[in-house]
């Protein structure tokens, strides 16, 4: 299974990075969990067809998280040349909010019942959910969004892969931790507390104890990224790819 960073910025671009999406693939499926505002761009940098995606996951509905599926489908359902169907999971709220924001930014856009199909999944904490390829385990976290923000454990391909999201420490990222593959944790900051966020110094404090197999941190700041030589883990990077064996 191969992981490609999309985007791995904050939800300012700090760095030059794109806003935050990850792509998942094997056996010609590919998944987007989290997409991000400026990620049909990053789609089309790294040569990645946004018809191609038949799965997106998201942990919580910030315009940088889930902002770029407006962009996506909007095209989709403008130009017509998409025929594979989609399937979006995402916190309660979220086929409302998606309504929204496309009407907001294109009136008239939004559509329903698109040609190519569209399946809108809403998971609760903790209830363990299939959507498409995967089965996603959402961990509620604490992270102001306007609805429930989590973090998912999602398995794929024989693997398992935790992604945070935006969140402050709870102790319910433990059990979402344990035994991943991959840990996709995000420091936003290297020490100063900063609300609704995780920092380096309590990210590596807890690692020390959960020992997952590996880990990438990603969603850095300015402060953090100012800071990257003291970092004992991997930093994402934009266009950067993981092999999972």
């Amino acid at each position: 299974m191969k992981i490609q960073v999309i985007g791995c910025g904050d939800a300012f671009g700090s760095g030059g990075r794109f806003n935050t999406c990850f792509l998942l693939e094997d056996g010609g499926q590919r998944i987007l969990v989290d997409c991000g505002a400026s990620s049909l761009v990053a789609l089309k940098k790294f040569g990645v067809d946004p018809d191609s995606i038949g799965t997106v996951v998201l942990t919580h509905l910030h315009g940088d998280h889930f902002g770029g599926l407006i962009f996506l489908l909007r095209e989709a359902t403008l130009f017509k040349r998409r025929t594979k169907a989609l399937v979006i999971g995402g916190p309660e709220g979220t086929a409302e909010r998606l309504e929204n924001a496309m009407e907001a930014f294109f009136p008239g856009g939004w559509i329903a019942n698109p040609a190519f199909g569209l399946t809108i999944m809403e998971y609760r904490s903790e209830e363990p959910v299939s959507i498409g390829p995967l089965q996603v385990k959402p961990y509620s976290m604490r992270h102001a969004c306007g609805a429930p923000p989590y973090a998912l454990r999602i398995r794929f391909a024989g693997k398992t892969i935790t992604y945070t999201g935006d969140t402050e420490w709870v102790d319910s990222l433990v059990d979402a931790w344990k035994e991943s593959d991959l840990l996709i944790c995000e420091s936003y900051v290297y020490s100063t507390p900063v609300n609704k966020h995780l920092s380096y110094e309590t990210v590596a404090a807890r690692l020390s104890e959960i020992n997952p197999k590996r880990v990438l941190l990603t969603h850095l700041n300015q402060d953090m990224l100012d800071r990257l030589a003291e970092s004992k883990y991997p930093i994402a990077r934009d266009g950067m790819i993981i092999d999972l064996h």
